[in-house]
């Protein structure tokens, strides 16, 4: 399929009033992110089967039109591995997209693994080799190359021919309402808005603090997200975690006891040393009732391997009885998750944890029978 390269805002108008009256549109996004928080969109691709777009953002000044199709109830939007387009809909387009479905799902439900790639699932069913040579490429860079246009003009007209028969194939399998609910529940995560005030908890090796030291590592943690957020530059290049896990446990008063700590990355001294000792300062005016709590770590409660083996067994089970493949019935994470809340690990009972094996479709497979599994089988130890 020959593509219609789009680079002023006529065409954009025309083109987005011809696909708002499609039923299914295939969409691709190309973005840079090498020294920043935020992705830097590059290029958008879109096919509804009749016609390929590719979209210049560097030469369009509005794009609203093409945000309107992405939130367009009517119209389904097929993206492959959507997780990173998402943050580009979010931060650049700033909308929701509504009925969106995500090939690689679909591919998981069919038996080919949570993560297979667009080429792969291209060579499966089309026997095509795509070349992937420009998957790292600089898409600000102007002009595009020919090379580079042919290359993302593929990430959406093998979609749009494929998705029919993915379609079929999901629909014959008796999975379709399970891949609509997976593709949601991937954009709601994405859309969720982040805690700041949890992001200490992710930190490797937070658990080994007490509550004062994890009051400080809550306050840095937040700290740095904001300052990432300020100059869009990765978590990381504002401070590395050992800096703040190293900065939070000894509490130092001056930037030479900062410097003397065993696990500091030097430069983020150097650079914020005195905005680190700003926040520890900060820190300690909060009343010790706030303190966040120790952290418990899940594997450290009573016969936790022998606990996890049950229900990996149990979900094990289920993939047999229902045909769907165990990985896509529950991830480790998504075990521990359901353990975490199950014997109410720091409270996760009482906050608002989300427990994917308790939710949508999960839930109508199994969910009941897994709770009472739990309750009988997990205090038999």
């Amino acid at each position: 399929m020959s593509y219609q390269y789009i680079d002023n805002q006529p065409a954009l108008d025309a083109l987005c009033e011809q696909l708002s009256k499609a039923s299914v549109i295939a969409v691709d996004t190309e973005f840079v992110r090498t020294r920043t928080l935020y992705a830097k969109l590059g290029l958008l691709q879109v096919s509804d089967g009749q016609q390929l777009a590719l979209i210049d953002p560097l030469a369009v000044d509005d794009l609203s039109g093409f945000w309107r199709l992405i939130t367009d109830e009517n119209i389904t939007k097929v993206l492959h591995a959507c997780s990173e387009d998402l943050e580009i809909f979010q931060m650049v387009g700033q909308c929701k997209p509504a009925n969106l479905i995500d090939s690689q799902v679909m591919m998981s439900f069919l038996g080919h693994g949570l993560s297979m790639g667009y080429a792969a699932m291209v060579k499966h069913y089309c026997q095509v080799e795509l070349d992937k040579s420009e998957s790292r490429t600089d898409w600000m860079k102007r002009p595009l190359t020919d090379k580079q246009l042919s290359y993302a003009s593929a990430d959406v007209s093998y979609l749009i021919s494929l998705y029919p028969k993915l379609l079929q194939d999901i629909k014959d399998a008796g999975y379709w309402d399970y891949v609509q609910q997976e593709s949601n529940n991937l954009v709601e995560k994405k859309f969720t808005d982040i805690d700041e005030d949890s992001l200490y908890r992710h930190i490797k090796m937070s658990w080994r603090l007490n509550p004062k030291q994890l009051n400080s590592l809550k306050h840095l943690a937040r700290w740095r997200y904001q300052q990432a957020k300020k100059r869009d530059l990765p978590i990381g290049f504002i401070a590395k975690d050992h800096t703040l896990m190293a900065v939070a446990q000894a509490n130092p008063s001056s930037i030479s006891a900062m410097l003397n700590l065993t696990g500091v990355e030097l430069l983020d001294v150097r650079h914020k040393g005195k905005a680190m000792l700003a926040v520890l300062r900060q820190a300690e005016k909060d009343d010790i009732s706030s303190y966040p709590k120790k952290i418990q770590r899940l594997d450290e409660h009573p016969g936790y391997k022998q606990i996890f083996k049950k229900l990996k067994a149990f979900m094990t089970a289920i993939s047999e009885q229902s045909g769907i493949a165990v990985e896509n019935l529950a991830s480790k994470k998504q075990l521990n998750q359901f353990l975490t809340w199950h014997f109410n690990i720091n409270d996760a009972q009482a906050s608002s944890l989300h427990v994917d094996l308790l939710s949508d479709w999960r839930y109508q497979l199994f969910g009941q029978s897994l709770q009472d599994f739990a309750a009988r089988g997990f205090a038999e130890r």
